[in-house]
C-alpha cells in the first residue's frame, strides 16, 4: 500500500452514510459497500427511500398498505405487522414499524398484532430488552394491543433456503408449538437465562 500511495494515484472514499445512500451517520456494510461500488454511483437503500417516504408523507398513500387496511375494516379481520425490531438500519428501522402501526390507526384498525423478529446480528445479541420497551411502551400509546409474538431473526429471517428454522418462526407466527409468556420482557429474560440471544 507504501508503494502504491507513492507511486500511483488513488482517493479515499466513504463508506457510510449519504455517500452510500444510508441516512446520515449510519454505517455501511459489505452488501451495502459492494453495491455501491459496482454501480459507480450512489445506490439508495431501502433505508434511505423508506425514511423519505415518512417525511413526504407518501408512505401514506402506499397502495399496498391502504388495500390490506381496507381488507382488514371491511372484513372485521386483525391486522398482523412482522419485522425486525432493531434500530440497526441495515436491515430495518424500528420507526419504520412505529409508522406501521400509526397507519393502522389512522384507519381505524382496533386489531393489529405486531410479531417482532429480534435482531443480534445488526445490534448487540443481547440488546433485546430496549426495542421490546420500546415498542411495547408505542403500543399502549397507540391504545393497541402489546406484541403478539417474538422470535430471532435467525429462525425468521433465514436465507439459506432451511426450512426447518423458517418452520420454526412459521409455527410462532400461527402461535403452533411455540412457548409462551406473560409479557415479551420475560420470554427474554428465560431465553438469555438459557444462553439463547436475540
Amino acid at each position: 500500500f507504501d508503494m502504491l500511495s507513492k507511486n500511483e494515484s488513488f482517493t479515499k472514499i466513504h463508506a457510510d452514510g449519504e455517500y452510500v445512500g444510508l441516512p446520515k451517520g449510519q454505517m455501511g456494510n459489505s452488501e451495502v459497500g459492494h453495491l455501491n461500488i459496482g454501480a459507480g454511483r450512489i445506490v439508495y437503500q431501502e433505508l434511505t427511500k423508506i425514511n423519505k417516504a415518512i417525511e413526504d408523507k407518501s408512505f401514506f398513500e402506499n397502495e399496498e398498505f391502504l388495500k390490506a387496511t381496507k381488507h382488514a375494516k371491511e372484513n372485521g379481520s386483525a391486522l398482523h405487522l412482522m419485522g425486525l425490531l432493531s434500530d440497526g438500519g441495515v436491515h430495518s428501522s424500528i420507526e419504520h414499524l412505529k409508522e406501521l402501526v400509526k397507519f393502522a390507526k389512522m384507519h381505524g384498525l382496533k386489531k393489529v398484532y405486531v410479531h417482532a423478529f429480534l435482531d443480534g446480528r445488526d445490534t448487540p445479541p443481547k440488546s433485546a430488552y430496549k426495542y421490546i420497551e420500546e415498542m411495547e411502551s408505542y403500543l399502549k400509546e397507540q391504545e393497541m394491543p402489546q406484541l403478539a409474538s417474538i422470535i430471532g431473526r435467525y429462525w425468521a429471517m433465514d436465507r439459506d433456503r432451511r426450512w426447518e428454522r423458517v418452520e420454526k418462526a412459521y409455527n410462532c407466527l400461527l402461535g403452533a408449538g411455540a412457548g409462551a409468556a406473560q409479557n415479551a420482557s420475560l420470554a427474554i429474560e428465560e431465553s438469555y437465562k438459557n444462553n439463547v440471544t436475540d
